[in-house]
């Protein structure tokens, strides 16, 4: 395994899969472990953001000074990211893709772990910045290194199906919340705290550096710079200057940049907050179709031992606080599994929806692709946010939502590698993919100041909605985008 085969001498007539060797699928096994892991963390912070904000806080999920921190830590969580994969792009380029994959996940799996031990919203919000820096290398070093090494048969295949498998890591964190809850209503785990150990699950990543640092090697193309002399030299900066002086790799940056920027905004800026929607309607939705019978009986009983004048006795107020607390837990306990199903539900259609991106980018074009998906992200988000009012509406809404946004995320994968050449590729891929989180930020606290300053007057959870309904607008960049975007398939990876 230590030694790259050459993918020329393979028969291009065959099947995809079949022109991948041993070590071509070892790497994409790597890669799509680096990003299996780089989505169950974002997915487990997803999880258990608001949690986590509650306890330390120490008010209800469902105040909005909750949900809108939430927000907020969102938000440095994406600079973060943006940071991380600007920096590591670079690295990626000028010390190679394998190398610098191994160290950004040390990075965002110590620092996940790390979130376990908060004390104060600050301190959270601090350690996910730090996290977001491994989070933001990842995608563009793990994209650059499987697209230099499966052959150019496999490759748009290859690097669809590491989107497709990433939403496993997504669907891991589903799981894992559904065991924790589990864990504290047993209260193996004190109750309100379940969220410490689901961040500290992921900081498992970390042992996959073994594997990485033995058998990974680096890419042809980037050893055929190495050796040549043709690595980008200087400050951290060199690459960017070199994809902005040549008009080419200049237009490819910025079409890249907008459409990646669009999907991103998408998810981490809208689709990111239908969680918090669901904590509402489904709160309410349960609420009013579950009886209240014990507290209704206490409070009679409060009633008939009420003496005019006289104070409250601990047996006139025990029972019915008891009863409400028992009532609540058991409210809080079936919007809790609503959410995990309906998360499970959209990932499934994520997964889905990637797949069918990636058969019709590869059948009619990438350009044709990113116009339908991010159309059926703008019709189908809108719905969603607008309609959704029970888990049973979340249960066929959420898989929508998610081929439609998630989608786009496998032509991500695919396409912006195609625009870059290899001494650029890991920067501009990066670049272009985590431009987008600094978008993703910024509209992260737009989001949160029309939550609360633009419609916080409106009843909950309307603010929830209308926000987000707001955000939209942003597919309609990625719509007008496309149309100067440069056609790739079938074309080889480009070279200067």
């Amino acid at each position: 395994m230590s030694k790259q085969e050459t993918p020329s001498a393979v028969p291009t007539n065959q099947p995809w899969w079949k022109l991948l060797t041993a070590y071509h699928w070892f790497v994409l096994l790597v890669a799509s472990a680096a990003w299996f892991f780089d989505c169950l963390d974002q997915r487990l912070f997803s999880l258990a953001r608001i949690p986590a904000l509650a306890s330390l806080m120490g008010q209800p999920g469902t105040a909005v000074e909750v949900q809108a921190f939430g927000k907020v830590v969102t938000a440095w969580f994406l600079i973060g990211w943006g940071v991380g994969g600007m920096i590591f792009g670079a690295l990626g380029d000028r010390f190679g893709r394998a190398r610098m994959l191994t160290v950004t996940i040390l990075i965002y799996s110590a620092f996940t772990g790390l979130s376990f031990f908060s004390r104060t919203a600050l301190d959270f919000t601090a350690a996910r910045f730090m996290t977001g820096l491994g989070v933001g290398g990842v995608f563009g070093l793990a994209v650059a290194l499987i697209a230099e090494t499966v052959p150019s048969g496999a490759r748009a295949q290859s690097l669809g199906l590491l989107q497709v498998l990433s939403t496993i890591g997504n669907v891991t964190a589903g799981f894992t919340k559904m065991g924790i809850d589990s864990l504290e209503t047993a209260k193996t785990i004190e109750p309100g705290q379940g969220w410490r150990w689901m961040f500290l699950i992921g900081a498992l990543p970390a042992a996959m550096v073994i594997f990485t640092q033995k058998y990974l090697k680096e890419p042809e193309p980037w050893l055929k710079l190495k050796e040549s002399g043709r690595l980008p030299r200087g400050s951290i900066f060199a690459p960017y200057a070199g994809l902005i002086s040549d008009a080419r790799w200049r237009k490819n940056l910025i079409v890249g940049a907008l459409i990646a920027s669009t999907g991103v905004v998408g998810l981490w800026a809208i689709g990111e907050y239908a969680v918090d929607l669901q904590t509402a309607v489904f709160k309410s939705h349960y609420e009013a179709i579950t009886p209240r019978p014990v507290i209704e009986a206490t409070q009679t009983a409060e009633q008939t031992l009420k003496v005019p004048g006289a104070a409250a006795t601990p047996a006139a107020a025990d029972p019915s606080a008891a009863a409400k607390k028992a009532y609540d837990a058991q409210i809080r306990a079936l919007v809790e599994k609503a959410k995990v199903y309906a998360y499970l539900l959209n990932m499934l259609g994520a997964a889905a929806g990637m797949w069918m991106f990636t058969r019709f980018a590869n059948a009619f074009g990438r350009r044709p692709a990113f116009a339908l998906g991010f159309t059926a992200a703008l019709v189908v988000t809108v719905l969603v946010y607008w309609k959704m009012s029970s888990p049973q509406d979340a249960y066929w809404m959420m898989p929508l939502m998610g081929a439609a946004q998630l989608g786009v995320f496998a032509g991500f994968a695919i396409y912006l590698p195609e625009l870059f050449p290899s001494r650029l590729r890991s920067t501009g891929t990066s670049f272009c993919y985590n431009l987008g989180r600094f978008a993703a930020a910024a509209g992260s606290f737009f989001s949160s100041l029309l939550t609360v300053n633009v419609f916080g007057g409106f009843a909950k959870p309307l603010p929830y909605r209308y926000s987000a309904m707001t955000m939209c607008v942003i597919f309609f960049v990625g719509l007008v985008t496309v149309l100067f975007a440069p056609e790739t398939k079938g074309k080889p990876l480009p070279e200067d």
